[in-house]
């Protein structure tokens, strides 16, 4: 399956089940963000523990 076939897909539900796609899409994607941000801070952990842990900021 494809993502146009997905979107196709979608495109015929009831408005109800695209509101509800949309909320489990929201929470999919802030537990995603959860997971990559407690990723970082294991590594940034492991960095540390080395004495290899670099503070830098973006502009």
């Amino acid at each position: 399956m494809t993502f146009n076939d997905v979107v196709e897909i979608i495109k015929g539900l009831s408005t109800d089940e695209k509101e509800e796609i949309q909320s489990l899409l929201k929470q999919y994607i802030r537990e995603e963000r959860r997971d990559k941000i407690y990723s970082n801070f294991k590594l940034a952990q492991v960095e540390q523990q080395k004495g290899e842990l670099k503070f830098f900021f973006k502009c």
